[in-house]
């Protein structure tokens, strides 16, 4: 426990442990009472500086722009096992959409604090698959039956380009299955390939949004937000579907503010029509997720927070998860709420009816709502772009 508490003062750059040792509080005491005393000393301290809102400095934070790997550490890979999955961690004790995952590259090129595809795939190179194409024309899918499958769970969306065919092989698979929604989910501003080839109508184009603050302490190598938030405009401007992930919002000091003009931008910038989804979430960690960053080392305060179990992961407490998501929540205005689908990724069932006033009984509501939603607000926005003759 010492060592934790020292790696993770280390990665906050909050000191040593002295800090929290008093010896006039020890005594005359000796021995293993002495010991026990001094330890719960420096375990109260270190909680209660854990459990504080952090602190984030103009002075501490690394440079939000994108970065690519060196092209030896980008390798192609047979195919082991399934192309297609669901979510890593669906769970039916929070409220899942039953994502199906596309992992046709293994390993992010960015370097956010909080990631867990740090714990799923191990060094430095960049997995793409061989012959994806031929292996996206062998899944087959139910006709009669309509997908929502993502390709941002084990890699970014787009930070890669079309390298190794990647996106020419997406397209096609999304022309292909139309009864699919494919989300392309991303915090690169890498859209040029989407600019030149018109993607198929049903491809959704998401982006992680942060605050700057979050996004140059945490987010690394990532896209700064006017960069993410000008490749969704240039995408929407063509009548191409877009979406919004707050996810993860983070509780630090002035977070309420900050929080509060992003969504200003995001209102003055983008009309509700155009928008598809806007999903709102925050730090949930498994424990090999938490091995990893300390392992990692990485200057960030990300685990300096207040935890407790929720569904087998470590998240903020309930009532810090339904001030975060309200007030996010109730910053939009009524005609995004009304033509927006929101919704909270796998989050507690009883923050949805404290949040959005609503609740499903099961996941599989929650994906039929938001499926069938998606396909009526795309066919709106194809139909406002390119009106029908009459």
């Amino acid at each position: 426990m010492l060592i934790e508490f020292t790696a993770d003062l280390i990665c906050w750059k909050a000191g040593s442990l002295d800090q929290f040792y008093h010896p006039n509080a020890v005594g005359q005491t000796q021995g293993k009472q002495a010991a026990t005393k001094i330890f719960n000393q420096i375990q109260q301290g270190y909680e209660n500086l854990k459990n504080s809102q952090k602190q984030y400095t103009a002075n501490q934070r690394f440079s939000a722009d994108e970065t690519k790997f060196p092209e030896a550490q980008m390798v192609e890979v047979e195919l082991k096992g399934n192309i297609m999955g669901r979510c890593p961690v669906a769970s039916e004790k929070t409220r899942c959409c039953n994502l199906n995952t596309l992992d046709a590259v293994q390993q992010c090129g960015f370097d956010c604090s909080y990631c867990s595809i740090q714990s799923f795939y191990h060094g430095n190179q960049v997995r793409f698959i061989q012959n994806l194409m031929e292996h996206l024309k062998g899944l087959k899918l139910e006709k009669e039956k309509k997908y929502h499958i993502g390709t941002g769970q084990s890699s970014d969306s787009l930070m890669w380009g079309n390298r190794f065919g990647l996106l020419d092989a997406l397209c096609q698979f999304a022309a292909d299955n139309p009864n699919a929604i494919l989300e392309m989910k991303s915090k690169s501003s890498r859209i040029d390939y989407f600019l030149k080839h018109r993607p198929p109508e049903n491809m959704v184009f998401t982006w992680s949004l942060n605050t700057p603050a979050v996004i140059h302490h945490e987010e690394k190598g990532s896209a700064p937000l006017d960069k993410r938030l000008k490749s969704a405009r240039k995408l929407a401007d063509q009548g191409i579907p877009v979406g919004f992930h707050f996810h993860p919002i983070v509780w630090y000091q002035g977070w309420k503010n900050d929080y509060l003009e992003l969504v200003s931008r995001l209102v003055e910038m983008f009309r509700p029509e155009e928008i598809v989804m806007v999903s709102l979430g925050t730090l949930t960690f498994i424990k090999p997720v938490l091995k990893r960053i300390r392992e990692r080392m990485p200057e960030s305060s990300i685990l300096q927070m207040p935890m407790e179990d929720c569904a087998g992961k470590l998240s903020y407490p309930l009532d810090i998860k339904e001030e975060l998501f309200t007030t996010v929540y109730n910053a939009f205005p009524s005609t995004w709420k009304k033509s927006v689908f929101f919704y909270m990724c796998m989050e507690h069932i009883d923050l949805w009816e404290r949040v959005f006033g609503r609740e499903y009984a099961s996941n599989d509501m929650f994906e039929t709502d938001m499926i069938e939603t998606y396909f009526k607000k795309i066919a709106r926005i194809r139909e406002s772009h390119h009106p029908l003759p009459s």
